[in-house]
């Protein structure tokens, strides 16, 4: 399939279950709301090395917020139950109850559900304050610029991890170029978070290495330095390739969003630099959800 000369390879992308959970940040002003999310999501870029994976869903109007005041949603995803229920909290704790004027709400229902409040209210050393607000059970935990508040528990959804895009660029220059715009289109897919550096990944992986006890190892067939010491799936024109990672709470949402990823890369075109778009498999071994480009852009 050729559209605006990029090629969309017939390949798909390969993504395994995650559990996650939405998180809303308030704040008094939305710089504040978004530094809280930030640090909470940081570090948080693959399970491989940092046993989860986090980012910035969107930003949130006071309107559409539970205390009326700015905020940030944020999504952050596990392997499983056990796993989230681990770093939800202590995420908490360390980044969004220590942040100037912030609050902490569940942003979703439903599923089994991991601690806010129940945990992080230990803190308040005996003030803390529990109070039921429209059926919801809300802390009000005493700090030392006022008070913390956030509900008690939030709710988890079965996610999909892992879901990504290859953009097989010109140069350097036009793929990073391609990847920053199809990327704002991405971020605008409700539902889905883009968790590595600025949504974009320059050392996509394979699985598995020649080294023991190394569980990915730099994807050689995509390197374009090894294209005359390896099998390589770049064509000539190619010098440098980028990784769009996609984790989301639906298959729906994951394939939402890598179609708008390639929309926006087709838009650019031949003449911006965009040879070919492919996706990161491992021959339909590593998970359930295969999202076929060909068939995404039909």
């Amino acid at each position: 399939m050729i559209l605006n000369g990029v090629e969309i390879r017939d390949s798909f992308a390969e993504a395994f279950p995650m559990v996650g959970t939405r998180l809303i940040i308030t704040a008094d002003s939305p710089k504040w709301a978004m530094i809280a999310a930030k640090t909470m999501t940081g570090f948080a870029t693959s399970v491989i090395g940092c046993g989860c994976e986090a980012g910035v869903e969107r930003e949130l109007a006071p309107e559409d917020t539970p205390d009326g005041r700015p905020g940030v949603a944020v999504l952050i995803f596990a392997m499983d139950i056990k796993g989230l229920k681990a770093v939800v909290p202590l995420r908490i704790g360390q980044c969004v109850l220590t942040s100037p004027t912030s609050a902490c709400y569940a942003g979703m229902e439903g599923g089994d559900v991991v601690s806010i409040g129940k945990a992080l209210r230990y803190f308040g050393d005996g003030w803390q304050i529990a109070k039921n607000v429209d059926g919801r059970r809300i802390w009000r935990v005493p700090v030392m610029e006022g008070e913390f508040v956030c509900d008690h528990e939030s709710g988890t959804v079965s996610g999909v991890g892992g879901g990504n895009i290859l953009i097989l660029g010109t140069s350097r220059g036009e793929a990073l170029a391609a990847a920053e715009v199809a990327v704002d289109a991405m971020q605008k897919v409700e539902g889905c978070i883009l968790p590595f550096p600025g949504g974009i990944v320059r050392s996509g992986s394979k699985v598995g290495s020649k080294y023991k006890g190394m569980f990915a190892s730099s994807n050689n067939a995509y390197c374009p330095t090894l294209r005359a010491q390896t099998e390589t799936k770049l064509p000539p024109e190619v010098a440098s390739v980028q990784e769009i990672v996609i984790d989301g709470v639906s298959f729906e949402a994951v394939s939402a969003c890598t179609k708008a990823g390639i929309e926006a890369l087709v838009a650019l075109g031949r003449d911006k630099g965009v040879v070919a778009i492919d996706a990161g498999n491992y021959g339909g071994n590593l998970g359930p959800y295969h999202f076929k480009l060909r068939e995404i852009m039909a």
